[in-house]
């Protein structure tokens, strides 16, 4: 059994530190970086980039809405063209710092509202998978398997990726109850989520209904106060279970 993990990190902006990506980067196969809109800034952006490259890390733009005070985790009402320029022009700033360093990107995964919103969003969900297929159909996108974003993904030929989350808690529709700011979780019950995602294909809601939820890639949030401690849990129930830690491309 093989996962790829991937993580959102690069959420630092100027002498604000947000995460610790040097004690994440080793554990993850994808990095999602902030591309300075909900977070992050040029300097930032390189750093992350060449962090990611010294780990052998796969990296992909991490999109949001342009909205720092609330770190993207606010709605901003856009039309499909205002997000699909959006997405262009942040996944062209990240892309840029890739060529410097050497690099190449792999995907696109959006963060906060931009996400969540999308997930039941016809309009935001074309103009996110347009952006994309404009820039570069052969980027793969991250998305929910229960997402309208994948479905329509699907139906334009954009390949995608089925994400899950373990330190988020599932609505009954497939969706995620999303936190404004990201609080600690137990390492040894977002390892147990984990286990059960891969192995039985299911969560639980915050209903206490199990709903299936197929996935090739499971995402932990860089911004959570005890990432590392989280993501070595996540090694050990690895170790444990026979699960192998790998490259996205692999899985498809």
């Amino acid at each position: 059994m093989r996962v790829d993990l991937n993580c959102d990190m690069g959420e630092s902006y100027g002498i604000w530190k947000l995460g610790r990506d040097e004690e994440v980067m080793p554990f993850v196969t994808s990095a999602n970086i902030a591309c300075g809109f909900h977070a992050s800034d040029p300097h930032v952006m390189r750093k992350t980039v060449q962090l990611a490259k010294k780990h052998g890390v796969a990296v992909g733009a991490h999109t949001g809405f342009p909205d720092r005070e609330g770190f993207g985790r606010r709605y901003i009402q856009v039309t499909k063209d205002e997000l699909k320029d959006d997405v262009i022009y942040q996944v062209g700033a990240l892309a840029g710092f890739l060529k410097a360093n050497g690099m190449k990107l792999q995907h696109v995964k959006p963060h906060g509202a931009m996400y969540t919103v999308a997930v039941n969003d016809q309009e935001l969900s074309e103009g996110i998978v347009e952006g994309i297929q404009e820039y570069d159909p052969e980027l793969l996108l991250y998305a929910m398997p229960h997402s309208l974003t994948y479905k329509i993904a699907e139906k334009r030929g954009l390949p995608v990726v089925p994400e899950g989350f373990v330190e988020l808690n599932y609505l009954p529709n497939g969706s995620l109850a999303l936190e404004r700011a990201k609080k600690a979780w137990d390492p040894d019950e977002v390892a147990r989520r984990f286990v059960r995602l891969l192995k039985e294909g299911k969560v639980t809601t915050v209903t206490g209904q199990d709903i299936r939820v197929e996935v090739k890639s499971v995402c932990v949030h860089g911004d959570a106060p005890n990432t590392p401690e989280i993501l070595k849990a996540l090694e050990s129930a690895m170790k444990r279970e026979g699960i192998e830690r790998t490259n996205i491309k692999e899985l498809l």
